[in-house]
């Protein structure tokens, strides 16, 4: 069979040529548009619900959020495992779903579900999806550092522009803020002055939550001109949230700040980051969105980072923590650097021990080639290029020079046991196509 193929091989060059010629055609597009990551994304196809019910217990999440939703989970069509956690204010649930299922196709079914579900949640309460990416989505992490600027400011700074700037960039799903402070109003409250006024809690709770908002009038029409009336309630400031009026005792109004400690803080945290031991920052990990290319998401967040830096307050700066597009330029340079040294080795063995260059070229030339017909087939397999996939062809380039140079040699070989005559051309390959004619005898 393989002697049947070479002689079909030489006698169609042309068709060789052609075939060839659109092999790397094909392996050339390939390798332009495939994705390229360090990792190879192995997780299942996942959507994550995530529900907060702020200051419950972790049973009582578990009883009224986690358990419901859980259940509801389980008739989602192709999903083979359901898995819920419950922690303090927190919920989550994982359902995975079988291979091969399109992941934007499981969020929606997902999404359809979770709707008929939160009619058994308490009231308040409002689960979501996480985003559409992976557990090898954490592509890159920055932190944020000034001088003159507190943790709290950084936060906010990170909270309010630059993640919403980096959000922007093509292929991230999710830009997660850590670090550093959220700020809050903190309202301490006096229980011996609310119980000698005779307010209950939830009295303050109510009004500082009805005094923060703003309302709608109606219009007034005068002089032909109409002018909109509306009142304007939203707190900016400590001051506005002192001045909020919880009871009229007598004609008195008795004020916030009269029974209750106000001031700016942070919110509760349960971790910090740190930066090469040198102090807290606030940082931001960009996500990947589900099937990205990775080195086009992280080129991507750069670009968005260079247009934000004019923007950025006086002495901000952006420091790269994690950057997985070194990793994948360094894997592409050692498969460079591979294909060269294989190359060379290949050159100097042909020509020392067989002392013929044009057996070195054929080679060398089929090196580049076999690797993209290797890109042009996980391509069209629908894999991935990362440090698996490429140590791979690192591997089977070795393979294939030890092959290479066993054929050429025996080449050689079945070229020098030819008889004096005897044609070495194409035909000779394979079964002959005709029966050579007869030849008469000399007439004497």
């Amino acid at each position: 069979m393989i002697a049947r193929l070479i002689g079909w091989s030489a006698r169609n060059l042309m068709l060789i040529f052609i075939g060839t010629v659109f092999a790397v055609a094909a392996g050339v597009y390939a390798l332009k548009h495939l994705p390229l990551d360090a990792i190879p994304d192995l997780s299942d196809t996942q959507v994550i619900v995530y529900t907060e019910y702020k200051g419950q217990a972790p049973q009582v999440i578990e009883d009224q959020v986690t358990y419901p939703l859980t259940t509801a989970m389980l008739t989602v069509p192709k999903s083979k495992v359901v898995r819920g956690f419950s922690f303090f204010g927190v919920s989550f649930v994982y359902i995975i779903f079988e291979d091969g299922t399109d992941i934007y196709w499981a969020r929606s079914r997902v999404l359809e579900y979770l709707n008929a579900a939160t009619r058994k949640l308490p009231n308040g309460v409002t689960p979501t999806l996480g985003p559409d990416a992976t557990g090898v989505g954490w592509v890159y992490q920055y932190a944020l550092q000034a001088k003159d600027m507190s943790l709290a400011d950084l936060r906010s700074l990170q909270d309010w522009n630059v993640r919403f700037g980096i959000a922007k960039a093509e292929g991230v799903a999710e830009v997660a803020s850590v670090g550093g402070f959220v700020k809050q109003y903190n309202v301490v409250v006096d229980p011996n002055r609310l119980r000698s006024l005779n307010i209950p809690l939830s009295k303050v709770r109510d009004v500082i939550r009805g005094s923060n908002m703003d309302v709608g009038g109606r219009t007034v029409e005068l002089s032909e001109f109409e002018f909109i009336i509306r009142g304007r309630g939203y707190l900016k400031s400590v001051a506005d949230l002192s001045n909020v009026v919880v009871k009229v005792e007598n004609g008195t109004p008795v004020l916030l700040k009269d029974v209750a400690r106000i001031e700016l803080g942070p919110d509760e945290r349960r971790g910090i980051t740190e930066l090469n031991g040198e102090g807290e920052v606030a940082s931001g990990i960009a996500l990947q969105r589900f099937g990205q290319n990775a080195l086009d998401v992280i080129d991507n967040v750069k670009a968005r980072f260079a247009e934000m830096a004019t923007s950025l307050p006086s002495g901000v700066e952006i420091v790269p923590v994690y950057d997985r597009s070194n990793l994948i330029h360094d894997a592409i340079e050692t498969l460079k650097k591979t294909l060269t040294e294989e190359s060379i080795v290949v050159a100097l063995v042909c020509i020392v021990f067989l002392l013929h260059v044009r057996s070195a070229l054929v080679a060398i030339l089929m090196l580049p080639v076999g690797i993209l017909m290797a890109f042009g087939a996980m391509k069209l397999l629908g894999l991935g290029s990362n440090i698996m996939s490429l140590g791979g062809i690192a591997i089977a380039i070795g393979a294939m020079i030890d092959a290479a140079i066993v054929m050429i040699e025996n080449a050689h070989k079945h070229v020098e046991r030819l008889k004096p005559g005897e044609p070495r051309g194409p035909s000779s390959y394979g079964p002959p196509t005709s029966t050579p004619a007869p030849v008469s005898p000399p007439i004497t």
